[in-house]
């Protein structure tokens, strides 16, 4: 096929002019920070999800942070999670004090397997944080069932899954906490943000504070005057601003046609490698329906005349913006500095080595997607691609 003109990235926010004029009130309004706007966005989250509380934080690292705070991870501490996510994950309980340890992946939804986790529970294992790899939740019904046996927190990455379905119910309800990402490649933007999901009180209150200093107004000590307030924890600065919660408050109206858009450009391609030999494409469970904030083409290298990074060089220079997600948290040689070694996940490791990320976004026309498909035809090794 011909280069595109234009290079088409593999995810990309989608901001409208209803979305830049809620902005523009803000920057109007008497609050920038601090403000009624947060409030609204934390509702509106919860609401969708069918939450009791939502607290949002600056970015979605920064909730994960909270949420292993809420949790009680400190030195020594073992909470385990999956190699295949995005750092932010694991370094969160590392910013606890606590110890990642990393369970090996279930071949077919590339989620984090439930039965590996079992092997890894010591008795310093203080939660698990299983990771909705690509917007398909993760096995939460066994998850859990071996979290209540040991009395260990579940804490939910569902960075890439607002909108996707889990036994018929949105993700955000089925963990202790849940924490969603707005980074602009996820199902809606605020520019920079995130939150964490809970039904339990107490996680709650301990969020808020710890997202503002560790400071609070309530239940304070003495009463020096309405202006007191007291540090109780010690807390960062992790507030998420109006200017980004009146983002969200119009992105998240426009979430399920988000979704729906996904799940079409997630048919297409699933149609077009159908039985093709060469590659593996994603599986969908029957119980969860995925969000498709990344779509994952697996290689099957063995049988193919040429490298992974000969079929993604090729296809960056037709402009079509592959990807891989992810390179195996404990490889990076901070991890390797901490004494993580590879080959502890086996499956992880092997499917990384095949895996290519296909773009896949709301914005993306039905030519975009032709031309990924019979890009990935042509240079995976085709021959004559079927749309010639």
């Amino acid at each position: 096929m011909r280069k595109r003109e234009i290079f088409l990235s593999y995810g990309k926010q989608w901001v409208t002019d209803e979305d830049i004029q809620e902005i523009i009130d803000v920057l109007k309004s008497p609050f920038l920070t601090q403000g009624p706007k947060v409030v609204e966005f934390e509702q509106a989250v919860a609401d969708y999800v069918g939450s009791k509380y939502a607290v949002a934080f600056c970015n979605g690292t920064a909730a994960l942070h909270g949420a292993c705070f809420a949790a009680g991870i400190s030195e020594g501490d073992e909470v385990i999670t999956t190699p295949l996510t995005f750092a932010a994950t694991s370094n969160a309980v590392l910013y606890c004090g606590g110890r990642p340890i990393f369970a090996d992946i279930d071949e077919q939804t590339y989620n984090i397997d439930p039965q590996d986790i079992k092997k890894k529970i010591t008795d310093k294992t203080k939660a698990i944080m299983p990771v909705d790899f690509t917007g398909q939740s993760a096995d939460m019904d066994t998850i859990l069932e071996i979290a209540k046996e040991r009395n260990l927190v579940v804490i939910e990455d569902g960075a890439h899954s607002l909108g996707a379905d889990y036994n018929g119910r949105k993700v955000g309800t089925q963990a202790d906490m849940t924490m969603f990402s707005f980074h602009p490649v996820k199902p809606i933007t605020t520019a920079e943000g995130g939150v964490i999901v809970t039904n339990n009180e107490i996680y709650y209150e301990k969020l808020k504070r710890f997202r503002s200093h560790g400071i609070t107004n309530e239940n304070l000590s003495c009463d020096e005057g309405p202006w007191y307030y007291e540090m109780v924890d010690l807390g960062f600065n992790y507030r998420m601003t109006d200017i980004q919660a009146a983002l969200g408050v119009s992105q998240i109206q426009k979430l399920d046609a988000f979704i729906e858009r996904r799940r079409e450009i997630a048919v297409q391609y699933n149609e077009a490698f159908a039985n093709w030999d060469k590659v593996i494409t994603p599986i969908q469970l029957s119980n969860a329906n995925s969000g498709w904030h990344l779509y994952m083409l697996q290689l099957k290298l063995n049988d193919l005349q040429k490298t992974r990074r000969q079929i993604f060089e090729e296809l960056r220079a037709l402009n079509i913006g592959v990807h891989v997600h992810y390179i195996p948290v404990y490889w990076h040689p901070y991890y390797q500095q901490l004494g993580y070694e590879r080959g502890l996940c086996p499956k992880a490791e092997a499917w990384y080595e095949g895996a290519l990320t296909l773009p896949i976004f709301p914005k993306m026309t039905d030519q975009d997607v032709r031309d990924v498909i019979e890009a990935v035809r042509e240079c995976v090794g085709e021959g004559n691609s079927l749309l010639k």
